[in-house]
């Protein structure tokens, strides 16, 4: 295993980048998973998270923890969103804030009998995050999908997907996809499964394919607890997870 001192910049902007990927999942149909859904928050309704984030791989961790998520829906069809992170890597063990991003939500197809609903979510990343210290990007950087989704009864799929744009010292240009299937199991769980594949997004980085699974407990209606583990099946070698509390609440 390599001496962290060795890891390249781009190696931990990497990470920094990923994990704000992963992330960047704000409706409730999306985390704890890193494949979204293109359905936003109802209309003058607003959703609050709570959680952390860990990656580990290539003899380094990089967290989220704590990070912050509120979205709020502007108008119907349209979220906004934020998320402001905590940001910790070690072994180095550096820890402040990192790359804040914000975002919007568009859901443009509604959902029909046999159609799907479809929607965009874009989102930029501001270099809010110490790049030297592995904490953030160092640049401005977007995340371009179209995700779409179909429910039957008591299961749910949706995936879709997506360019990353990131011209960031070492860091290149991706596309990448996922498609998850959960099921509503009973009033209080919700389980799922995905499969979510990247291109590698910096030099000398590989591309990734991770399978992951999770769900949420619901306490009760606008409170519930989220999860989620994961592993890549080929290329990079990362473990992620995802704990968080969430709650919504508006006007109906």
């Amino acid at each position: 295993m390599r001496n962290f001192n060795e890891i390249p910049s781009r190696r931990l902007r990497w990470g920094a980048s990923f994990l704000l990927a992963l992330a960047s999942t704000p409706a409730f149909a999306g985390p704890p998973f890193q494949t979204d859904d293109p359905e936003p928050v109802a209309f003058h309704h607003y959703e609050a998270y709570g959680f952390s984030i860990v990656d580990h791989g290539s003899g380094s961790t990089f967290s989220q923890l704590p990070a912050f998520e509120f979205n709020y829906g502007a108008a119907p069809n349209l979220q906004l969103h934020i998320i402001v992170p905590g940001a910790y890597v070690t072994p180095q063990a550096a820890y402040s804030i990192g790359d804040i991003e914000l975002g919007a939500k568009y859901r443009f197809v509604q959902e029909g009998k046999l159609r799907p609903q479809i929607g965009t979510f874009a989102m930029v990343e501001l270099p809010s995050g110490n790049s030297q210290r592995g904490l953030g990007n160092g640049q401005l950087w977007a995340r371009l999908p179209i995700w779409m989704q179909k429910s039957f009864g008591k299961w749910t799929t949706y995936g879709g997907v997506g360019y990353q744009i990131n011209h960031a010292p070492g860091m290149k240009d991706s596309l990448f996809a996922g498609w998850l299937v959960q099921r509503k199991l009973s009033k209080k769980w919700t389980l799922g499964t995905e499969v979510y594949h990247s291109e590698s997004v910096a030099a000398g980085s590989r591309q990734t394919t991770f399978v992951d699974s999770g769900g949420y407990y619901n306490f009760k209606e606008n409170l519930s607890l989220l999860f989620m583990v994961g592993h890549t099946m080929t290329g990079e070698r990362h473990t992620v997870g995802y704990l968080g509390l969430y709650y919504t609440w508006g006007k109906d």
